[in-house]
């Protein structure tokens, strides 16, 4: 838990458009690595709070019939908008090991740049996207091959995604290094706007997390302009393994206004357990509930997810069980 003593650092508001959550890590980053700040909060929300910009772009084609967002797809003809926030606690890796938090993944390099003179609004510049995914690179000490994963922006549209992915495949496309995969939440939940990059950053972190590639939703025929013979692309169609261990994955976001950027992240390393979670620690886990065949009920279930889930960390279950859940008249509490 933070204490509001802590929260005294900058507090930045970012609007480059669908980019602005991304920008927004890319700038926690750079005041973590300065020692301006210890720990930050980065994110973004997007809420639909009325219709006017909704039926705009709709009249000028940027809208899907459908409501879906259909990237990298052939029958990609715009995206569908959606509500929901993102937020990243990020600290510098020494800190966190020192005070025992769990790290799902580690930020190797962002960049940011813009796009200059593009087609349209819908389609970022091919040669500024390239440019950025290999300053990122370059800023993070990653060599392309280790890159096997990319959560794109994904414009969902007909000329926008073969832009994107030919910017990627000249950035990553050495072909004598395993694969990389190209995926987008979009297709899962529309296109968040603001906190579209929030969202990939966590989506990725997961990916790195649980060592496996998601399938790309409603994904059928590839987009006919997407040149991916002889490349390392591939787009995800069933859960995939990542092909090479410590792996490495990238998230790009590009906003209305041309300001691009991409976060490279890597799989974290072995788990440091907190000081005094030994092997023979003891935990109590609280539970509570309204009536008692209620509170045994919730027991069978606790005992099932411990059965199924040995690995997840008991402590983090003790924690949660008792800070964040709503306590009731009838309890128990097991050791």
């Amino acid at each position: 838990m933070c204490s509001s003593d802590l929260l005294r650092g900058p507090s930045v508001t970012v609007d480059t458009a669908c980019s602005a959550s991304l920008v927004a890590t890319h700038l926690a980053c750079q005041s973590l690595r300065n020692g301006e700040i210890d720990f930050a909060l980065a994110g973004g929300v997007s809420v639909i709070l009325s219709p006017e910009l909704m039926v705009a772009m709709s009249k000028v084609g940027f809208m899907a019939p459908d409501g879906r967002s259909k990237a990298f797809d052939a029958r990609a003809d715009g995206f569908g908008r959606g509500e929901g926030c993102g937020v990243l606690a990020l600290k510098r890796l020494s800190d966190a090991v020192a005070d025992g938090d769990r790290v799902i993944a580690l930020i190797r390099g962002s960049a940011v740049n813009q796009d200059g003179r593009s087609t349209v609004l819908t389609a970022p510049n091919g040669v500024a996207q390239e440019a950025l995914v290999r300053e990122a690179l370059s800023n993070a000490g990653v060599e392309p091959e280790r890159v096997v994963y990319i959560e794109a922006h994904g414009t969902g549209t007909a000329l926008g995604d073969p832009i994107e992915a030919g910017a990627l495949i000249g950035a990553l496309g050495a072909t004598n290094a395993p694969p990389f995969y190209v995926g987008s939440i979009k297709s899962n939940i529309g296109h968040l706007e603001a906190a579209a990059g929030a969202i990939g950053l966590v989506k990725t972190a997961l990916v790195l997390s649980h060592g496996e590639i998601p399938p790309q939703p409603g994904f059928g025929a590839p987009n006919p302009h997407l040149q991916l013979a002889g490349t390392r692309m591939r787009i995800a169609t069933e859960t995939t393994p990542l092909p090479i261990t410590p792996a490495c994955a990238g998230v790009s976001s590009f906003g209305v206004g041309g300001t691009n950027a991409h976060v490279l992240l890597e799989q974290a390393p072995e788990a440091f357990a907190p000081d005094g979670a030994a092997d023979d620690a003891v935990w109590t886990l609280p539970l509570s509930a309204k009536t008692p065949d209620a509170l045994y009920a919730l027991g069978q279930g606790w005992l099932k997810e411990l059965t199924d889930s040995p690995a997840t960390p008991i402590a983090d279950l003790c924690w949660t069980a008792s800070q964040r859940r709503t306590h009731y008249p009838d309890r128990k509490s097991v050791v």
